[in-house]
């Protein structure tokens, strides 16, 4: 196991490298000066000013030196400088990632909720009028973008109900709409994975052996089924949250969540690429240490799954 979890956090390593290699490459290439908003309007911009800009942020120098300047910096724990602030990005991004990391937590505990209850439900009075009701219902969740979800839950409940407010002001009240829209997308998610899962699971043979010897449904239900039933459902969820934490970049945006998905679409805005960088960076180790922890869950969940 020691050795599993040393190996992936070395694929870690070297997922975070090509991902900053990739997007370093891609802003070279893209258009605009990374200092503008810095110097000023084009007209007011003082040539002298725009290189020495470009020389305190290390610009001037080739791609490939920027990019081994960068990642002797990140293995120190350093982002970078803010062009427009002239602050750390490690700095700038700390209270961003709270929030996003509490917004995060709230919106997967609806996501299980709501998905895993559901999907159970449905399985269990399978072909029923509540099975079809679910599956109806969460195919509309699925297929609704979530943009237009965001924008009609807070028509209706901040603009038309008044129950919460229109902006986002860091308080409880104010993540429940937000956390709900990117709830319910993944929750419908989960509760056809759960449903299906749980369909299949409950076909096994081992399934009915169980049932034949008489072990009591409640113990068939959570020992034999729920728990084999869970393994795809904890691979999506692991993954959901992995790319929540990398900032949920629509719903931060519509509700004006201080989080770094909206840093991000500012950043990018402005093109204040250390920023954007951050983000990325962040985004990605995160993505992939998720993915390690679902890894040691399935040895958990199932003790015929072995990591090596």
């Amino acid at each position: 196991m020691g050795r599993y979890i040393a190996r992936r956090l070395g694929q870690l390593v070297l997922v975070v490298l090509g991902a900053t290699m990739i997007l370093f490459a891609c802003l070279f290439v893209l258009p605009g000066d990374p200092v503008g908003s810095v110097a000023g309007s084009d007209k007011a911009r003082d040539p002298a000013v725009v290189k020495e800009l470009r020389h305190r942020y290390g610009l001037d120098e080739p791609l490939v030196v920027q990019y081994g300047n960068y990642v002797g910096k990140l293995a120190q724990g350093d982002l970078g400088q803010d062009y427009t602030q002239g602050r750390p990005v490690t700095e700038i991004l700390k209270p961003k990632i709270a929030n996003t990391a509490k917004l995060a937590v709230l919106a997967i505990a609806f996501d299980v909720a709501l998905g895993v209850v559901v999907g159970v439900i449905a399985a269990l009075k399978r072909y029923s009028v509540t099975d079809v009701i679910t599956t109806i219902t969460t195919t509309i969740f699925i297929g609704v973008p979530p943009f237009v979800l965001g924008m009609l839950l807070q028509s209706v409940f901040a603009v038309r109900l008044g129950w919460v407010p229109v902006v986002a002001d860091g308080s409880f009240k104010t993540m429940l709409l937000p956390a709900l829209t990117l709830a319910l997308l993944d929750a419908a998610i989960v509760s056809r994975l759960m449903r299906g899962s749980m369909l299949e699971i409950m076909r096994a043979d081992y399934v009915k052996t169980a049932i034949a010897k008489g072990v009591p449904k409640r113990q068939v239900l959570t020992k034999h089924i729920l728990r084999n039933s869970i393994i795809p459902v904890v691979t999506y969820i692991g993954i959901s949250f992995g790319t929540l934490l990398g900032g949920a970049l629509i719903s931060e945006a519509i509700f004006n969540w201080d989080g770094i998905g909206l840093a991000l679409v500012t950043a990018i805005t402005q093109n204040n690429n250390p920023i954007v960088i951050g983000v990325v960076t962040i985004s990605v180790g995160v993505f992939v240490v998720m993915n390690l922890i679902v890894d040691l869950l399935y040895a958990v969940l199932d003790p015929r799954i072995r990591l090596g």
